[in-house]
């Protein structure tokens, strides 16, 4: 006999589960107890808050491709933790979060930070959860925990949420876990391959865009070789950029926020999209203008895991429902004609890429003594090529997104995590979980106020012996609101202003180093040491207001609406 908290770790290691991120709560001691009996097999991470404990599980789905785990206690710590379960949601990433909940004795009398979960989290795709579900019964638990980790990679994967009652987890069970689940791979169907053919011989410009959940290295180099065999240019969704390596002569650019007006049009004018994968969604469709809803101008194939996401949105020419593996496998053999008519628009579209990755070709002389695209370029030359790159939300990702080159998953690794749903704050704890699960190179891009929602969680790296290398740029403002403000109401700047502490001064008290660069020369140096030392490091670079995007200044902007 065991306690039921025992057997829920135990059904975790069963799962392949080594880490679990949380914040510790009363209502799940037994399970913690667990933890420690099995300290050997798995890890519990202890976070300093429930948002940064969610981020960091997210980042794990996406790593490994398996579920990330996060433990939270009810009512406060759930709703903490929300941040993080929606953006799983809405970035197709496997998680499943675990909450204690209040004793069965006590249920549905508002009792001590009591929540209604199944409300709270949904599910549905207008909720931030796949499924929700109690286990009031502990010998059910191998049964809840295996069904949650398949319903979290099969179709499109997300998060699921199970709630655990405190006076459950302290039963005693005679119970073994089930054995490990393995996603199920759902095949493209042979009809509708020999339909997307025909379609590829029809066209005169089709393009395609890479994205969404369920990719990994042997998915990604199928879509290498489809691609190559039929001369297509491939772009990436918002925030996916690793789908595709950037480096390959085909590779067209991110098709999201700040898109490069030259692939915008490329987008518009190809006669045959081929969406390998996302879910197009607001971000990478430009507000649904780029591909417009719900029939898009283009002729539109949409390759999904999801049956519900397929015609949820946009009315494609095709569907097709395959997860990605077998997606990518199932392209890979289509055979092309000897000769395809499309080979100079494809060297065009990656003419496009290089040029807009061209400082030169900015068209604006951004001020200041900080050169941003400079700096960048020194990640690109000095970060290891297996480092993953982590941000947040705000502007300030931009610099990454435009000139930073992705290996791409078909090198073998996951080397972007960002949030498509743009939730500031989860580029540190992110970084902290990929130097904590993989031991590479971590490093993150995050803006004054995004850093400072999550900032805590470098005491949960230096306690559990992470290093992450953090390029913090301080302007003193929320950018994008501040960007947005002077061109809705110019010169009327109200809330996005920031009273700033000593960065650097924080992240020694944390017991990260810190660097200060106040000129473009002195980032590289900067960068050495950061790399070279053995713990982690906050490199704060001052950055004017003025600095507001990648194409041009705070004042242009304000100047041109003022003008309208």
């Amino acid at each position: 006999m065991k306690l039921a908290g025992h057997l829920l770790v135990e059904c975790l290691i069963e799962q392949g589960v080594t880490h679990a991120f949380g914040v510790p709560g009363e209502s799940f001691l037994a399970v913690l107890d667990g933890f420690h009996a099995h300290a050997e097999r798995i890890r519990f991470v202890t976070n300093r808050q429930e948002g940064g404990a969610a981020f960091m599980a997210e980042a794990q789905g996406k790593l490994t491709g398996r579920p990330g785990v996060c433990f939270v206690t009810r009512g406060p710590g759930a709703t903490n933790a929300s941040i993080g379960v929606h953006t799983a949601f809405q970035d197709s990433t496997p998680m499943v979060l675990f909450v204690g909940d209040v004793a069965s004795d006590a249920r549905d009398r508002e009792a001590f930070q009591e929540v209604d979960f199944a409300a709270f989290f949904g599910p549905s795709t207008k909720g931030m959860a796949k499924r929700v579900e109690r286990i009031d019964d502990a010998r059910r638990i191998p049964e809840y925990v295996a069904r949650a980790f398949a319903t979290a990679m099969n179709g499109r994967p997300g998060p699921v949420v199970l709630v655990l009652p405190e006076d459950m987890l302290t039963h005693e069970v005679d119970t073994a876990p089930l054995p490990r689940v393995e996603p199920v791979q759902a095949w493209s169907d042979p009809g509708a391959l020999r339909e997307l053919r025909t379609l590829l011989l029809a066209a005169e410009r089709p393009f395609v865009i890479a994205g969404g959940g369920g990719w990994t290295p042997q998915s990604a180099a199928a879509l290498q070789r489809f691609a190559e065999a039929w001369r297509l240019p491939v772009a990436n969704a918002f925030r996916f950029q690793d789908c595709f390596d950037n480096h390959h002569p085909q590779y067209a650019g991110d098709v999201g926020l700040g898109i490069n007006p030259a692939l915008a049009h490329r987008v518009r004018e190809s006669d045959l999209l081929i969406a390998l994968g996302p879910r197009l969604g607001e971000s990478t469709t430009g507000g649904y203008t780029l591909i417009e809803a719900p029939v898009p101008k283009q002729k539109l194939v949409h390759i999904h895991a999801s049956a519900e996401e397929l015609h949820r949105v946009y009315q494609p020419v095709l569907a097709i429902q395959a997860s990605m593996n077998a997606a990518a496998r199932s392209l890979e053999v289509l055979s092309p004609p000897p000769s395809l008519p499309w080979a100079d628009w494809t060297d065009a579209c990656h003419a496009d890429y290089l040029a807009n990755i061209d400082p030169a070709n900015g068209g604006v002389q951004l001020p200041g003594p900080i050169d941003m695209p400079a700096i960048v370029h020194a990640l690109q030359r000095l970060l290891p090529a297996d480092a993953v790159l982590t941000n947040g939300a705000g502007n300030f990702a931009s610099w990454l997104h435009r000139f930073y080159r992705y290996p791409g998953l078909v090198r073998g690794h996951k080397t972007q995590l960002a949030p498509t749903n743009g939730a500031m704050g989860y580029g540190v704890p992110a970084g902290i979980a990929a130097s904590i699960l993989t031991g590479r190179t971590a490093f993150t891009i995050a803006g004054d106020g995004d850093f400072l929602m999550n900032g805590q969680e470098l005491a949960t790296a230096v306690q559990h012996g992470a290093r992450s290398i953090v390029l913090l740029l301080d302007n003193g403002t929320y950018g994008t609101i501040r960007m947005h403000q002077e061109r809705e109401y110019p010169a009327r700047v109200s809330g996005s202003n920031l009273n700033n502490p000593d960065f650097g001064a924080l992240a020694r008290a944390y017991g990260y180093a810190s660097e200060r660069v106040e000129r473009t020369a002195d980032f590289e140096p900067a960068l050495q040491r950061a790399l070279a030392h053995p713990g982690g490091t906050v490199i704060v670079v001052p950055l004017s207001p003025e600095v507001i995007t990648t194409r041009g200044t705070l004042t242009a902007i304000r100047e041109a609406a003022q003008k309208r």
